[in-house]
């Protein structure tokens, strides 16, 4: 029986190749890179890379994120987010540093810094509220 050696996987990138669907969440500590289509949430502790043909589905969470494909869903990075020139992003950002190239596209809000990855729930009263007094 093989034995489960945490530094190999830690250093093993998965790939989710073009032509390929994945539909579900998937967990790992290992690097990932999406070529094909993936409906589902993604936590990965170390890189994300998000190939010109990937796209994903769902939120993300990760330490890195390179993304040259399209992305529906929030993305949540620790470290650094680069947004390639063939991005195109549909959801909020959380991030502590973003990079973005001419011609990519984002569609959302964009929380940056230290603080923003906190607590991501804290978030100040909105207008419409039952605090807001009718005049």
């Amino acid at each position: 029986m093989a034995k489960y050696n945490e530094t190999e996987a830690t250093t093993a990138v998965n790939l989710i190749v073009t032509g390929t669907e994945i539909t579900g969440d998937v967990n790992s500590n290992s690097d990932i890179r999406i070529d094909g289509t993936m409906t589902g949430n993604l936590k990965i502790a170390g890189k994300v890379v998000i190939g010109e043909t990937g796209k994903v589905n769902g939120e993300i969470e990760c330490k890195n994120s390179d993304v040259l494909g399209e992305v529906h869903g929030k993305i949540k990075v620790s470290e650094l987010l680069s947004l390639k020139a063939t991005s195109k992003i549909f959801g909020d950002i959380i991030t502590k540093k973003l990079a973005i190239e001419p011609g990519s596209r984002f569609t959302g809000n964009c929380k940056m810094g230290e603080e923003s990855l906190k607590d991501v729930r804290k978030e100040e009263p909105k207008f419409g509220t039952k605090e807001q007094k009718s005049a």
